[in-house]
């Protein structure tokens, strides 16, 4: 794809990821999208067969950011991985109360999607949790928690419910309290040297 293609796909992808996220994927016309991308419809379906391949493409678009930072979040926490747990959940805590929180994009995507599990973007954030998954599996095989595997699917499980309770209560006491028992579960996780 040429350079001022890829630009003009980019741009597409950036607008299109601020609507969705602001308003969600039903909500946002295509149209809506081309405008605030600043090109024709047109052009838009150049780069996008679908409005389906361009939701999947913003979920895409904020697979490696998210994980980035949580990443960052986890090794900006001093002491053992339950520490690290703990922090990363407090941080997240933080992040959620701030009033451009609308929630993870990939539950809310996937909700909105909840009649078409083989839609595209449901196929994304599925990538995304898996990822997710695998990154907190080899961070605390790497610190010797036992049955690593099972472990960071409970975490998921945890970090993604107290998203959806945030996100209908707003109280980050949730995330706290989802924090302290991810540390739980880790530190009865450790192997016994």
């Amino acid at each position: 794809m040429p350079r001022d293609a890829t630009k003009t796909r980019e741009r597409i992808v950036k607008a299109a990821a601020r609507l969705f996220y602001v308003e969600g994927i039903r909500a946002v016309s295509v149209d809506a999208v081309a405008e605030a991308a600043g090109v024709t419809k047109k052009t838009l379906y150049y780069h996008f067969r679908s409005k389906d391949e361009l939701v999947a493409a913003y979920l895409e678009s904020q697979d490696q950011p998210v994980l980035a930072l949580y990443q960052k979040w986890y090794d900006e926490t001093e002491g053992t991985v339950a520490d690290r747990m703990r922090g990363m959940f407090g941080q997240f805590s933080r992040a959620a109360v701030r009033p451009k929180w609308k929630g993870c994009g990939f539950l809310r995507t996937t909700a909105e999607l909840a009649n078409f599990p083989g839609h595209p973007a449901v196929k994304a954030g599925a990538r995304h949790k898996r990822r997710f998954e695998a990154w907190l599996k080899e961070e605390l095989a790497k610190e010797g928690v036992a049955d690593a595997a099972s472990v960071s699917r409970k975490l998921l499980v945890l970090l993604d419910g107290s998203a959806s309770v945030m996100l209908i209560h707003r109280d980050p006491e949730y995330v706290e309290l989802a924090g302290e028992a991810a540390a739980s579960i880790v530190e009865s996780a450790m192997v016994k040297s």
